[in-house]
């Protein structure tokens, strides 16, 4: 397989586009389309023509982008099969274990339900790169917004499960915001504030903080701590079941 090339770009607010150009395969794919005039514009200071668009869940700065890129380019749409009809445009629903075949790119699916009860993610092992929208960012997780907060521990452990050198996009630019959070839950942890000091430097500089990989998130990201002892002392709950721990942690960030 040749090497696929991976552009980033911000668009709205504080989102993240993605584009995976396989040139060998013939395909460009968009992971999300949160605003179709940033895609179009990442595509054409590249030269790439947009075949298919990856949606991992169905909130509108992930999809609001789509209908305009399918009529002006014909792609194909890919995304959960259970959020279908709430995903304009959807052309293919997929859900786990689905493999999808783009040119010479191999794409796994993952269920990864919690943000929203669909939510999906893609894996491209060869390429040693994950897409998982709202569910993990850097130093934080998704809010549980129709999941369960039991069901969300349970897709955070999928990802984490990836080999430690994957690297991980995520939809939002939040690394500050959440490493300030975990730095109060887990003061002595000194490889997070050396990545949120890394982070702050980061943005100063107008430069982004994504892609995190998995070795970091499970050194840094307190989200997927909850099982350590000194993150269940601090929270007051020693004995609990992890997830009740992450439970907890979520509801402080969202008061946070």
């Amino acid at each position: 397989m040749a090497q696929a090339e991976i552009h980033q770009f911000p668009c709205l607010k504080d989102n993240y586009g993605v584009l995976i150009h396989d040139a060998e395969g013939g395909v460009t794919i968009a992971v999300d389309a949160p605003d179709a005039a940033a895609v179009r514009d990442a595509l054409n200071a590249r030269g790439w023509r947009l075949t298919h668009i990856l949606v991992t869940h169905h909130h509108a700065d992930h999809t609001g982008g789509i209908p305009v890129l399918k009529e002006e380019t014909g792609c194909e749409v890919i995304g959960p099969k259970t959020e279908s009809v709430r995903i304009p445009g959807l052309d293919r629903g997929v859900t786990e274990p689905d493999v999808l075949s783009l040119g010479t790119l191999k794409i796994q699916v993952f269920d990864t339900p919690g943000h929203t009860l669909g939510h999906i993610s893609y894996w491209l092992p060869d390429a040693k790169v994950a897409f998982v929208g709202d569910t993990l960012f850097a130093m934080g997780c998704g809010r549980v917004l129709e999941g369960t907060a039991e069901m969300m521990w349970t897709s955070l452990g999928k990802i984490v499960r990836l080999p430690a050198d994957t690297a991980l996009y995520c939809g939002h630019e939040y690394t500050v915001a959440n490493g300030k959070f975990g730095i109060t839950i887990e003061p002595g942890n000194a490889r997070l504030a050396e990545h949120l000091a890394s982070a702050e430097a980061a943005r100063a500089a107008g430069q982004p903080t994504l892609p995190t990989r998995v070795d970091l998130e499970l050194e840094t990201n307190v989200f997927l701590r909850a099982d350590q002892k000194a993150i269940r002392t601090h929270v007051g709950l020693p004995d609990a079941p992890a997830w009740k721990v992450f439970a907890n942690l979520r509801e402080r960030k969202n008061r946070f």
